[in-house]
């Protein structure tokens, strides 16, 4: 039977957490520069867009001293655009976490493209059907993935590992660079605000990619659960950081 832990509290300094102990991170952390995470943000103090990238790259160390030499860190994150002082500006937060998690010693893999399908049509910025003055529509968000140090050693034919495999059609979806799964709207009646939802089907494929039955799958920006609800599905223990206490009846809730 695996184990389930649910920590509130923030993630920039996980105590509960031993150092090389987590097999893999998923998670999507608040997006830099976008407005329904700017409470959240001030909270801690950060105001500005360099501000909140700091306070998210003290959970990026923590991610490193926690994993497991060879474990995979994957981060799940949108760039954005905002008018700050009448300027309109790309912040590139893909980028920036790549910066700082390689500055704290992780090795950056190659990255995949989530590209979100829409039955609506697309809402272009700027001067419309007229040149030159209007901006490419954001609809691809990045899942960025690091390793902590070299790759993972396990024993000759080691029986999790084997069982834990997946077939040929998976491998030839899950390890492409460009992948189309429709994003999900957070709708739980208890949510007063909005919260972001992660589909279940990118934790899916991540936590079946990068770990093995039995290992310990690790969210640091827990939201609603969803992490923690398909690595218990996909018999690997977890553990979950939200620093929002309003979400903790949800989280449990939804893993039951």
């Amino acid at each position: 039977m695996t184990k389930h832990k649910i920590i509130i509290g923030d993630s920039t300094n996980m105590t509960e957490v031993k150092i090389n102990s987590v097999h893999l991170i998923v998670t999507s952390p608040p997006y830099p520069m976008i407005k329904m995470w700017d409470k959240m943000f001030e909270k801690v103090g950060a105001k500005n867009y360099s501000q909140m990238h700091t306070y998210l790259a003290k959970t990026w160390k923590e991610c490193n001293r926690v994993l497991v030499n060879g474990g995979i860190l994957c981060i799940n994150i949108g760039d954005s655009t905002r008018n700050v002082n009448n300027n309109f500006k790309l912040y590139s937060n893909h980028s920036r976490i790549i910066e700082e998690c390689e500055e704290i010693g992780f090795t950056t893999l190659p990255y995949i493209l989530w590209k979100k399908p829409t039955n609506k049509p697309n809402s272009f910025l700027g001067s419309g059907f007229i040149p030159p003055n209007a901006y490419v529509t954001l609809d691809c968000e990045y899942i960025l993935i690091f390793r902590k140090g070299k790759l993972r050693e396990f024993k000759a034919k080691d029986q999790q590992r084997y069982e834990s495999k997946f077939t040929k059609k998976e491998r030839d979806i899950w390890f492409s660079q460009i992948w189309e799964i429709k994003g999900v709207k957070q709708n739980h009646h208890k949510i007063r605000r909005r919260t972001a939802a992660f589909p279940e089907e990118v934790a899916n494929r991540l936590i079946r990619m990068f770990s093995c039955i039995n290992d310990i799958v690790l969210d640091p920006f827990l939201g609603t659960g969803t992490t923690i609800k398909v690595a218990k599905k996909l018999n690997r223990n977890s553990i979950g950081y939200e620093i929002d206490k309003e979400l903790e009846s949800i989280i449990k809730e939804k893993i039951r």
